[in-house]
Order: C-alpha cells, then structure tokens, then sequence
C-alpha cells in the first residue's frame, strides 16, 4: 500500500507523526510525506519516507493561494497514485482531502487536530472566516471514510453545525507519547514551571509571564521558563512585548529547541494557559509522561487530559490571577505535587501511550 501524508510543517512529521509513519513502514507500506518547505529535511528523511514540497503561507486567506496549494497536492497525488491519503490540520485537511477526492483515491482519512483561533475568536472577521472555512469542511468531509479527532469537544462541535453525520467521526486520544522517550524522572526539589509553545497570545503566553510575576513577589526563588520560538502567524507575539516580562527577571526564555527533555526534567510542574483551540496539546502529554502535575485551562482538548485536583489543575481562560493561585498552591504543598505527577504518568501509560494510539489509529484506517 501507498500512503500519503498531508503536513502543515515538516516538523510535525517526525515530532508528532513519526511514531506512526515508522509503524506503516514497519508493515511494509510506503510513505510519501508532503510538506511546505524544505526546513528540518533531513529529520524528516530518517523516517523513511519519500518527501515532496508543496509551499503555503499558514494563515494566508488569499482564494488564489489555497487554490494553487490544492491544485499541486492534486498533481501530485495524480502523479504518484497513493492507495490512502492522510492528512491534519486546517489546509491539509480540507484541500488534501478535496484533491485526494477528485484524484480518485480510495481511502481518505484526515485528522482534526483543534479548530484553531477562527473557532475561538467572536470577532466578525472570525465569523465571516468560520462561515467560508465550514462550507469546505463540509464538501471535503463528503469524500472521506473517516474522519478523526483528537477531542471529543471538537467532534460534538462539528455533527452539531452538520459539517459531518456522527457515523463518519471517530475520536483518539491525541497524537500520543512515547514514554520510551519521555521517561518519568524525580520531580526537582525547587519550584520551577515551564512552559512550552508557540510564543502567540492565544496560546496563554502573557497569562504565564503575569502570573509568574505576581509569584515571584511572594516566591522569589521560583523559576518561570517559557520554551518556544517566536511565530509569523495571526496572534504572533512581537519581541519587544514579551521583553519587559525578560528583563525583570519574571520568566526566562531560552527560545525554541529540537529536545524539550533536558527542561521537562528540570521543571517541577508543566503550565499551558491557552485558549487556543488545541486537539490534545502534546507538550501536556510529554510532560504527563514525565510525571509533572500540568496547570491548564478549561478548555477542548486540554480537560481531556487534565482532571482538575488529580494530575493537576484546571483554570479558566484569560484568568492569569487564578493561574498564580494555583502556581502557589503547589509550591507551598509539596507532597499534594508529588502525587498528582504520579497520577499524570499513571493517566498517561493507561491512555496516552503512543503505541495505543497508533493501534486505533491504523485501525481505523485499515492499515494492516
């Protein structure tokens, strides 16, 4: 069998995808991966796959550009005759399953990996862009075998605006973690917090660096590193805002790097504020895997991991006041944040696993 896999950034390939595409090529199946562009290529050719570039601008809303994006996803799928096409977020899921339709291919399954800021934003720009995006979900959707989600939150929002019939979604639990990788290590004694995403606003990174400086008033000793690589995208933090937070010592930003681990093993507890629309945040179940207590939002995706009081806690979205209440709470219970780091690793092996995932995974796509 030939599989094709339809990628937003070749990163993702091998950070989030690369347990399951080394699987399909366990079985003796090929892989062609599609990606924007030619960055962390190399990464991206140990998995064993073949790679072609197909170039978009993310949160690019030129008709003409989507349209150029489809029709070279079409001549190549054309071109190399793939027998099941897979493909994960927005643009992939929605021109790669349209052109994959039209091409004739038999199996198409895309993955819903969140609903993004169109979905969380009640702005009228946001509304006219959710309207246009609905539309397409809807037609490519009709061409799909299944369509997969990782949040039962995302899955109920979609049967309900009808973009799909309830029979044609499924649900997994996220991308998975391998906890051969991601090994559980003794919570450090000294209150260290990290965060780990894409430094925009929506994914909570000014809730994180006020509510660290209202900790270090009372707890000067305590560490608010925030991990992850400035973005081009709608939302993007500029620099020059987040450097007043730097430069009075309330977060540290190391920027963005290939291995999160070394800081996973050096932090106590793990922090997502965000009011993104995730699928299932990796980074919290990278550092459920390692046995960290997360502090997140009530939010799709991030409750599906978090049950607040047992692995963590949860707050609402924007409430940075609440955050730094509950930052405090576990630096002044130290033993309350040991047992919710076993309850993260514990939650983890039983749901989170890479291997279970991926097991459901190829299930539903028939991949035997």
């Amino acid at each position: 069998m030939k599989v094709m896999v339809i990628s937003p950034k070749n990163k993702t390939l091998f950070n989030f995808r690369g347990d399951l595409i080394k699987e399909i090529i366990a079985k003796r199946h090929e892989v062609i991966a599609i990606g924007p562009d030619k960055n962390y290529l190399e990464d991206v050719l140990e998995l064993g796959v073949e790679f072609k570039e197909v170039s978009f601008i993310k949160d690019n809303t030129s008709i003409l550009g989507d349209l150029h994006y489809y029709k070279e996803i079409k001549s190549i799928i054309l071109f190399e005759k793939p027998d099941l096409v897979f493909s994960y977020t927005i643009k992939p899921v929605i021109y790669g399953s349209l052109a994959a339709k039209r091409a004739g291919v038999k199996g198409i399954y895309p993955m819903v990996t969140g609903l993004g800021r169109v979905y969380a934003s009640k702005s009228f720009k946001a509304s006219l862009l959710k309207l246009i995006t609905g539309k397409l979900y809807k037609r490519a959707f009709k061409g799909c075998n299944k369509v997969i989600f990782q949040n039962r939150d995302d899955l109920k929002q979609f049967v309900d605006m009808k973009y799909l019939t309830e029979d044609k979604a499924t649900h997994v639990n996220g991308s998975g973690v391998n906890l051969s990788r991601f090994l559980s290590n003794e919570l450090p004694e000294k209150p260290v917090f990290l965060m780990i995403a894409r430094i925009i606003k929506e994914k909570g990174v000014f809730e994180f660096a006020k509510a660290a400086r209202l900790v270090k008033k009372e707890f000067p000793e305590a560490r608010f590193i925030l991990l992850g690589g400035y973005d081009k995208s709608l939302g993007a933090i500029k620099p020059e805002d987040l450097e007043p937070y730097i430069l009075d010592g309330s977060i540290e930003f190391p920027g963005e790097t290939k291995d999160v681990i070394p800081f996973l093993e050096k932090a106590r507890v793990f922090v997502l504020p965000t009011y993104y629309r995730e699928g299932l945040p990796r980074t919290i179940l990278e550092a459920m895997a390692m046995g960290r207590p997360v502090i997140t939002t009530d939010w799709p995706g991030c409750r599906d991991a978090v049950i607040d009081g047992y692995n963590g806690f949860l707050v609402q979205p924007h409430d940075y006041e609440s955050l730094a209440q509950k930052m405090k709470y576990t630096i002044e219970n130290p033993t309350v944040v040991k047992n919710m780091g076993g309850n993260s690793m514990r939650l983890c092996k039983d749901k989170y696993d890479v291997n279970i995932v991926n097991k459901q995974m190829l299930e539903i796509m028939g991949i035997m």
